[in-house]
């Protein structure tokens, strides 16, 4: 088995046409693989979802109820998993949406420590994958900053989708960088600047019963990948502690890491 080898992946891309050779390459590496969703789906916008189906993935990233209800009736089979932006803040909503159709559940990021061990502790423990590295998403927008200031157009039909070639962040007034992602919907993400860890808390969530965990990824080169998920097996096995892997990250990254909404204040 490979050293960094993950027990699963999801594939996010700008452009769904890339999800078929993602979940490809995925399964030639016997990786299972899923896919996700858009942030926001609009009423004739299911063209989007599509691509998704055609990839065949071994589950299915949902961000929206809408597509919940596309893939229930055109992939019943396929496992749906519940990202953060179904906002799972407490246990009712954990067993609503669990009795609806998800396998899988990830807790909001809007929870403290207190208020997701008490979620957990209400619910079964295995329905939960919590992220614990991510450049965390600060707003969601129908403005493309890409096709507003790389290009003369307004959208993909006659901006030439700057986005394929360019990298964009928006900077703060000292300077810190926050990266900018399109969607194929033509919306853009814009992301913390500072990657945050949960790295201190992973102990905590094992004592809980949890044992399925999520690093999200966002331009980290292959070398930080392998690091980081190397790092995080370390703490998830035992062999260091959270509090060492947050200081090594802190060294490992220029802008250190921060310890988010889960930091008790």
């Amino acid at each position: 088995m490979l050293p960094h080898r993950p027990d699963r992946v999801y594939c996010d891309f700008e452009d769904v046409r890339n999800y078929r050779e993602g979940v490809e390459l995925a399964k030639q590496a016997r990786i299972p693989v899923g896919v996700a969703t858009l942030r926001i789906l609009k009423p004739k916008e299911e063209g989007f979802l599509k691509p998704i189906l055609s990839a065949k993935p071994d589950m299915i990233l949902i961000r929206n109820l809408g597509s919940l209800c596309y893939f229930q009736e055109q992939a019943p089979a396929t496992p749906l998993i519940a990202d953060f932006s179904l906002n799972i803040a407490n246990e009712l909503t954990a067993g609503l949406l669990h009795r609806i159709g998800f396998s899988i559940l990830t807790p909001s990021y809007d929870l403290n420590w207190e208020q997701f061990s008490a979620m957990v502790r209400r619910s079964p423990p295995s329905w939960f994958e919590p992220v614990i590295h991510q450049h965390m998403p600060m707003f969601h927008m129908e403005h493309c900053v890409f096709a507003a200031f790389l290009s003369n157009g307004k959208d993909h039909r006659d901006c030439g989708r700057p986005c394929d070639r360019h990298r964009v962040e928006l900077r703060d007034r000292v300077g810190a960088a926050f990266p900018v992602i399109a969607d194929a919907g033509c919306r853009n993400t814009v992301y913390n600047s500072v990657a945050q860890s949960a790295a201190e808390y992973v102990s905590g969530m094992l004592k809980l019963g949890i044992q399925r965990f999520r690093i999200d990824l966002t331009r980290e080169s292959p070398k930080q990948i392998g690091l980081l998920i190397d790092k995080y097996r370390q703490v998830i096995s035992g062999q260091l502690t959270g509090q060492k892997v947050w200081w090594e990250l802190q060294a490992m990254n220029q802008l250190g890491v921060t310890r988010g909404t889960l930091q008790l204040v």
